[in-house]
C-alpha cells in the first residue's frame, strides 16, 4: 500500500450515538473488549517505534521503487493493485490460521451490506491510494508530508459538508494554521512541480472522504472495525479497482524488463513491508493514549523529511522549514485542545523541576545543548543560503569515500 500520513488505515473513529450502524453486528449486546495492559505482553514502545518504522518504510521504499532517479518503475496503478491483492491474499491467510481477524464473526456480511457500506468506502480508499502513489512520481518525500499536513483540514470539512459535524467558526479558526503552514512550505518548494501538487491534494480529498465515510457508516455504539478487519474487507475491491484502471492504463505500456530492472524480489519486500504496516497499527491499538499517537505521527513526518534529506539529497529551504513547523504546531492544537495541552505542560513542568532538583548539572548541561541548538539554527534561518542542500552532503560523502577507497588501493609497479 502507499504512503499515506501516511497511511495508517484507521477504520473506526470514536463511538457515535447516532443512528444504528448498517452492518448488523452478531451479538449488539456484548460488551467491547479491554486492551490488552501494557505489563502483558511487550513494551508499547516496541510497538510504537515499529509502527514508525514500517510507515517511513512504506514511504521511502515506494519513492524509491516509482522515482525516475531511482529504480523509475512508472507504474504506480499497478503498484497499488499488487500490495492491495497481496495484502487480500495474507488477510485470508491470517485469517485461516490466527485470531488477528476474529473481529470479522461480529459482522454478518451480505453482499447488500457490503455493497452499500464497505464499497463506497473501498472506492475512495482506492483513489486515495492512486494519487498518493502517482505524487511519488513529481513531488519529494519531504513535500508529499508537508502536504499531507492537511489531511484533518480536510476531514473536518468534509464532515462539515456531510453534516457529521456542526460547523465552528472556532475549530476552523485552529485548523487555519494548519493551511497557513502548508501554503508557506509551498512557497518555499524549489522543485514545485503542479501535476504532482494536485495529485496529492486529490489524494487527500479521497482520504477525507474515505474517512467521513467510515465514520457515518461503521462508528457506531454496536459496531466498530480495527484497521486489520477493515483491510480484510476493502482489500478485494479496491485491487479490483484498481487493476481494472491499470489494465487499461499502464499495463498495456509494460513489459518484461521493467519488472527485471526493479527485481521481483523488491517487489515481494515492497508488499511485505507494506501489508507488515497493517498489522502494526493494529498492534498499535490499546497500547498507548490519544497523545502518543499524536507526537509520534508528527515525530514520524519530521524524521521522513529528514530522511528525504539524507536519501535522496532534497533540498528544504528555510522558508519551508519555518511553514512545516507552524503546520505541525497547529496540528498538535487541533488533535490534542488547549486544555489537554496545558495539562501535558503542568505536568512536564512539574516533572522538570523534580529532575533539576534530583540532577541539577544533568538540567544544566541539557539547557545549555538546547540553547545552542536553537541558535544554530536561528543562524541557519537567517543565512543567505537558500536553505539546507541534501544533495551537498551526499556528494560530499561519496568524494569522501572515493579518496579512501583510492588511497586504500596500491599504485601500480613503475617501470
Amino acid at each position: 500500500m502507499s504512503a499515506e500520513n501516511e497511511k495508517e488505515r484507521i477504520s473506526g473513529e470514536s463511538p457515535r450515538e447516532a443512528a444504528s450502524s448498517l452492518l448488523p453486528t452478531a451479538n449488539p449486546d456484548a460488551p467491547a473488549p479491554k486492551p490488552e495492559s501494557a505489563s502483558s505482553g511487550v513494551h508499547a514502545s516496541v510497538y510504537v517505534i515499529a509502527w514508525i518504522a514500517m510507515s517511513s518504510a512504506v514511504i521511502l521504499f515506494n519513492k524509491y521503487i516509482l522515482d525516475p532517479k531511482k529504480l523509475n518503475f512508472q507504474f504506480p496503478i499497478f503498484l497499488t493493485t499488487w500490495h492491495l491483492a497481496f495484502g487480500t491474499l495474507m488477510t485470508q491467510v491470517l485469517a485461516r490460521t490466527t485470531t488477528l481477524l476474529d473481529g470479522r464473526k461480529k459482522v454478518k456480511m451480505t453482499g447488500r451490506v457490503y455493497l452499500r457500506a464497505v464499497a463506497p468506502i473501498g472506492v475512495f480508499f482506492s483513489l486515495s491510494l492512486i494519487c498518493g502513489n502517482m505524487t511519488y512520481l513529481y513531488l519529494s518525500v519531504a513535500f508529499i508530508q508537508m502536504l499531507k499536513a492537511t489531511t484533518p483540514v480536510a476531514v473536518l470539512l468534509v464532515s462539515w459538508a456531510m453534516g457529521l459535524k456542526e460547523p465552528s467558526f472556532k475549530t476552523f479558526f485552529n485548523v487555519s494554521f494548519i493551511v497557513i503552514g502548508v501554503i508557506i512550505a509551498s512557497f518555499g518548494e524549489i522543485e514545485f512541480v503542479l501535476i504532482g501538487f494536485l495529485f496529492q491534494i486529490g489524494g487527500v480529498i479521497f482520504e477525507a472522504m474515505r474517512l467521513a465515510l467510515v465514520e457515518r457508516l461503521l462508528s457506531s455504539s454496536e459496531f466498530k472495525m480495527d484497521p486489520l478487519v477493515s483491510f480484510y474487507y476493502f482489500a478485494p475491491i479496491c485491487a479490483i479497482m484498481n487493476g481494472v484502471i491499470a489494465l487499461v492504463v499502464e499495463i498495456p505500456r509494460m513489459s518484461l524488463a521493467d519488472f527485471d530492472r526493479v527485481g521481483y524480489f523488491t517487489l515481494l519486500a515492497n508488499a511485505c513491508v507494506a501489508f507488515l504496516l497493517n498489522v502494526c497499527v493494529v498492534m498499535l491499538i490499546g497500547k498507548t493514549s490519544s497523545l502518543v499517537m499524536t507526537l509520534c505521527g508528527v515525530l514520524k513526518d519530521i524524521l521522513l523529511v529528514f530522511a528525504s534529506i539524507a536519501i535522496y539529497g532534497t533540498v528544504v529551504t528555510s522558508l519551508q522549514f519555518f511553514g512545516y513547523s507552524i503546520a505541525l504546531g497547529g496540528l498538535i492544537y487541533f488533535r490534542l485542545g488547549a486544555d489537554q495541552i496545558k495539562g501535558y505542560f503542568s505536568d512536564g513542568r512539574r516533572k522538570w523541576a523534580e529532575y533539576g532538583a534530583a540532577k541539577p548539572a544533568q538540567r544544566k548541561i541539557i539547557v545549555a545543548g538546547i540553547v545552542i541548538v536553537t541558535l544554530f539554527i536561528l543562524m541557519g534561518g537567517l543565512a543567505p543560503a537558500a536553505g539546507y542542500d541534501g544533495r551537498v552532503v551526499v556528494d560530499k560523502s561519496k568524494e569522501m569515500y572515493n579518496g579512501l577507497v583510492g588511497n586504500s588501493v596500491p599504485a601500480p609497479p613503475t617501470q
